[in-house]
């Protein structure tokens, strides 16, 4: 956290007059300040110099502020200068702020939590945060936020990346997605597939690669009816997913489309490019 802070008040200040800035330094108590910061700072997207992301990014890898709000990285600021000293106070004060926040406050909070200090006290209110409906703060959670995969358990963070998929979200956002990728997700991912194709609906061709590391002789079934039926795409989305495989049967069946296979071994397919 020490050396996240001091890159984010050099943004915050060169943002904000000095003034304003002092009052968010001195501001308290805590749930009004955090109430009135927007009032105090305006809305503004955030100004960042060269190199700034790459320093944020460099302090917590895989957390940006990029496409935030002066507004929204005050709110940031307040949290990291709350006294983590008594851990129940400190508790206390954070977890009143996500009980009466409304949407916007929800955004600053959820994205902010690899900020926070003691992280093993916001899993809850995380895995919580998962069942919102209100897509902004959905993407808080899931979109460079390293704090997910760093401390939700299988189950969390199983149902964080299923709900990407049932909202639609930029699963290549989502920091750690291939790291967590598990064979229990695999299988849902293959069930919610099952679900998709019964009721003739189109499928997120990412949650294949999710699938990959995993496949067996189940989930095989679904990579064939991906190559049989499918469009170009979901022939894609096949093949790289058995590149990802070590199951003999799957690579016997990515020797039958030899473009394919040469266009992963010569990294022009890749998940990023599978639309073409």
């Amino acid at each position: 956290m020490q050396e996240i802070k001091p890159i984010l008040k050099q943004i915050l200040q060169a943002n904000i007059p000095p003034e304003i800035f002092l009052w968010i330094e001195e501001a308290r108590p805590l749930n009004n300040a955090f109430m009135l910061l927007p009032r105090k700072t305006g809305k503004a997207m955030l100004a960042i110099k060269p190199g700034q992301s790459e320093a944020v990014a460099q302090a917590i890898p895989g957390f940006s502020i990029d496409g935030w709000t002066v507004d929204h990285l005050g709110r940031a600021y307040l949290l990291i200068n709350l006294d983590n000293s008594n851990k129940e106070a400190y508790f206390r004060n954070i977890e009143n702020l996500f009980l009466a926040a409304e949407m916007s406050e929800q955004v600053a909070l959820y994205s902010s939590l690899s900020l926070l200090a003691h992280p093993e006290l916001w899993v809850k209110r995380c895995a919580e945060g998962i069942r919102s409906n209100i897509g902004v703060v959905l993407e808080a959670i899931m979109y460079n936020n390293p704090y997910p995969s760093q401390n939700l358990d299988q189950p969390a963070w199983n149902q964080l990346v299923l709900k990407a998929f049932f909202t639609d979200k930029d699963i290549g956002k989502i920091v750690g997605i291939d790291a967590r990728a598990n064979k229990e997700l695999a299988y849902i991912i293959s069930d919610y597939a099952h679900e998709r194709w019964a009721a003739g609906r189109e499928l997120n061709l990412q949650m294949w690669r999710l699938v990959g590391p995993f496949i067996d002789e189940k989930l095989l079934e679904d990579i064939k009816r991906l190559f049989e039926d499918g469009k170009l795409t979901d022939r894609r989305a096949a093949a790289l997913a058995i590149a990802a495989s070590n199951f003999a049967p799957a690579k016997v069946l990515l020797n039958k489309y030899p473009e394919l296979e040469k266009a992963i071994a010569t990294k022009n397919l890749s998940w990023d490019n599978i639309a073409g």
